[in-house]
Order: structure tokens, then sequence, then C-alpha cells
């Protein structure tokens, strides 16, 4: 079958590295603008009470949507081996194994989500002034989690295979639905926060769809075919077996930043709409380097599928060092726009000054957080994705919670839950950069027991 995709086996390794993050990274781009659109418009006619309700959101909806992105994850690497192998009947297999888990997990994840957030809620301390709103957003908004559930399964499935504009056209299209929307709901409507998470389970079922109807449409040999879904045992293990530590790793970090949103929340509404403030700024800035990071892993799974091992090292060169010397650059510009970056989000002084300290406390070590995420793509790509999950539940859940728990009723000060950021980045550093110059993260063959092709392979 002739591809439209071409693996990234072959061809010059920054071009294919660079235009398949570039539409990675207008992807996220526009996947960003669905909570930041949500907190310019909150914050701007809603005031400061209903900012920090949806901000103090951000960090429960990842703990449950970041564990099946994990999976989703480790679902892109196996699909991504046997694409840049060549096996086209083992892609299929994997592809519509992949849906399936999709297709349950969503309905699981909305009900857990449901049940258990408002208590999750009360155990963060949300503050009572802000807890109805806050419930208000995060039911609707789990209402809804299949459609999100479903985009980043069948998105990951696109970016396996190489294909980055597909999802990048359909976020452009879901993403304009959800600025309409906003605006409709809460200025002309009044709905309240509600209206805004409605607004973003619209638009994300919009982009769900249209990758849904992409796939079903497809000549190629990833095409999703609904009579075709099933759990196939081999690929659903090694689907598990790579996302699952994933998977387990974003809650676990998210469970963290869950805590670390407690000590903020300590502080008070304007310490909660300033650090979310900042916590949008932050996602926008580090988007360059979350689509290098991806590509890396995509890069590197399909050439280990490809036994390409020189052309291997020779990418994770390449993308490290731009990753990482995109953040530093990155890092300076906020700092130096700080200010003006969260006043527009909110331009009430006191939560101006709460972002703006939080800022510069963090931004200027952006390098470090950006080398922790680069080897931790490399190494998922590898099929090693349980090294990143013991580094990071070390460096940023058990370090990061401990010194929360030791120095803020020590100090009273929230500048030590802003410090707690640069401090656990540069651990994880040290640790990953040990283990990928003296582990042996290569040592992937793809015949072997542990990762078969196919049955028929083995």
């Amino acid at each position: 079958m002739t591809k439209t995709v071409e693996p990234m086996t072959s061809g010059t390794i920054w071009k294919q590295m660079v235009f398949f993050a570039l539409p990675l990274f207008f992807g996220n781009l526009f996947q960003q603008l669905y909570n930041t659109v949500d907190s310019l418009i909150v914050g701007n006619f809603l005031g400061s009470s209903a900012l920090a309700a949806v901000s103090s959101s951000g960090s429960l909806i990842f703990m449950l949507i970041g564990f099946l992105s994990g999976i989703a994850g480790g679902a892109g690497v196996v699909i991504a081996r046997l694409y840049g192998a060549g096996d086209e009947a083992a892609v299929q297999r994997a592809v519509h194994t992949t849906a399936a888990f999709g297709l349950v997990a969503g309905v699981i994840m909305t009900a857990l989500g449901m049940l258990f957030s408002p208590q999750i809620l009360l155990w963060m301390g949300t503050p009572e002034s802000v807890l109805p709103q806050s419930v208000s957003y995060l039911t609707i908004y789990f209402f809804g989690s299949l459609w999100f559930v479903m985009y980043n399964i069948l998105v990951g499935i696109l970016q396996a295979v190489g294909d980055s504009r597909h999802p990048l056209y359909y976020l452009i299209v879901s993403s304009a639905v959800n600025l309409v929307l906003d605006v409709a709901f809460i200025r002309f409507l009044h709905t309240d926060v509600g209206g805004a998470a409605l607004a973003t389970v619209i638009s994300q079922a919009i982009s769900a769809l249209l990758c849904c109807i992409h796939l079903l449409r497809s000549r190629e040999c990833y095409r999703l075919e609904p009579r075709k879904l099933c759990f196939d045992p081999l690929y659903l293990g090694q689907i598990i077996r790579i996302g699952l530590p994933s998977g387990v790793q974003n809650s676990i970090i998210a469970f963290a930043n869950v805590l670390v949103q407690s000590n903020v929340n300590s502080f008070g509404e304007m310490a909660m709409a300033g650090y979310g403030a900042y916590s949008k700024v932050e996602g926008f800035g580090f988007l360059p380097i979350n689509s290098f990071t991806m590509a890396l892993t995509t890069f590197v799974g399909q050439n280990l599928g490809g036994r390409e091992y020189e052309r291997t090292r020779k990418g994770v060169r390449f993308g490290v060092l731009a990753a990482v010397s995109m953040a530093e650059v990155i890092g300076v510009l906020i700092f130096l726009l700080a200010p003006q970056l969260i006043a527009a989000f909110d331009a009430t002084p006191e939560v101006v000054r709460f972002g703006t300290d939080k800022a510069r406390t963090s931004v200027l070590f952006y390098c470090l957080l950006a080398y922790s995420h680069s080897i931790a793509a490399v190494l998922r790509g590898a099929g090693k994705s349980m090294i990143p999950m013991l580094v990071m539940m070390v460096c940023w859940c058990l370090v990061r919670v401990t010194f929360l728990m030791i120095t803020v009723p020590l100090t009273h000060s929230i500048q030590m839950v802003y410090w707690v950021y640069p401090l656990t980045w540069a651990l994880s550093s040290l640790a990953f950069f040990w283990y990928y110059t003296h582990g042996n993260w290569l040592d992937f063959h793809i015949a072997d027991k542990r990762y078969p092709l196919g049955e028929e392979k083995e």
C-alpha cells in the first residue's frame, strides 16, 4: 500500500523533526486556547472569584485525564514501532485495540470524574467562596470526558504514523467554535462558569468527531473500521506495559500539583487567581518544547522499529538541544513581560503581583524542565517508560510534597511554593542525565519477546 504519510526512518533528520513538530506546536497552541479562552473570558466578565474557580480545577482535571493520556502515549509508541517496521496487519490490530480501549476508558472516566471531583475539591481546601463554581465547572467538564479521551486516543494514532497536520486542522475549527460559544454562553446567556465548561466540551466533541471521520475514510493501513473494534491481547498488553507507567506518572505528578494548589489556596483568592493566570502563560510558553518532545517520542519509536539505531542517536541529540535552547529563550521573554502577560487574564494589581512573582521565580529555569521532558520522551519512545515514572515520582512528587510540608508551615511564605518547581526540575535533570549517559536505553530489538511485532513474526 502506498503511504501518504511517510515514516520518519529516512530523510534529513532536522527537517523531519521540525516539520513534524510545527503542526504539533500549532495544534497544541489551539488546544491550550480551550482553557485559556475560558480563563480570559471568565476573568474579564465574571471576575477574580470565577477565575479562581476555573484555575483551581486544572490540576484535578489533569490528574484524571493525564492517566489515560499516558496510556494513549503507550499506544502511540506501539503503533509507531509497527508503522516504522512496515507491518501493516499489526498496525491494523493495534489501532483497533487502541480505539476500543478509548471507548471503554472514556465511559469510566465520566463516572469517576462526576462522582469524586466535588469531594476532592473539598480535600484541596478550595475556599467556600469559589467552591460552588468549581463544582459546577468540573461536573460539566467530566460529563464530556468521553470526547476528551477519544480525542487524545485518535490524535495519538495519527501522530504515531507521522501525521501531525490533520489534528491541527481539526483543532483550528474546534477552537473557533469554543471561542464563539464561550462568548455566547457567558457574555450573552449569563451561564456563569458552567457555560465555559460546556463550550469546551462541545468544541472538544467536534475535534474528536473530525479525527474519527478522517480515520474512517482513510485508505491507509491505520484506517478505522468499526466492525474490527476489539481487544487484541498481544497489543493491549504492549500498550499497557508501555503506557501504564506514563499514565501513573501523569496522575501522580498531577496529584502532587493538587497538593501544591492546596498550598496556594491557603493564601486566598488573589493568590489562586494570580497562580492560575501564570499557569496559563506557562502553558503557552512551553508549547514549542512540548511539540519537540512529542516529535522525539514518535521519531525514536519509528526508528527503533526500523532498526535505525545511529539515526535514532542523531535525532535525539538534535531534539534535546532544540528543546532546551527554545525553553531558555522563552523563559527570558516571559521574565521580561510577566506583568503584562498576567494582566491579560486579570488586571487586579494583587493578582498581577502574585502571578509575576511566580513567573520570575521559575521561568529562567525552563531549560531544566525542557531537558527532563526531552529525555523522558526519548525513553518512552524506546519503551522504557518505567524510568521516567520512577524519576518523576521521586523528584516531582515525593520531594516536592515533602519540601512544601516542611517549609510552608515554617515560613508561611508563598515563595516556598514558587521555588519547589525549579528545585525539583534540577533534581530530575540530574537523574535523567545520569541515566542517559550511563544507562543502556537503546537495548531494544524489535523481534524480541518483550515487544513482538505480531504472532506471525515471533
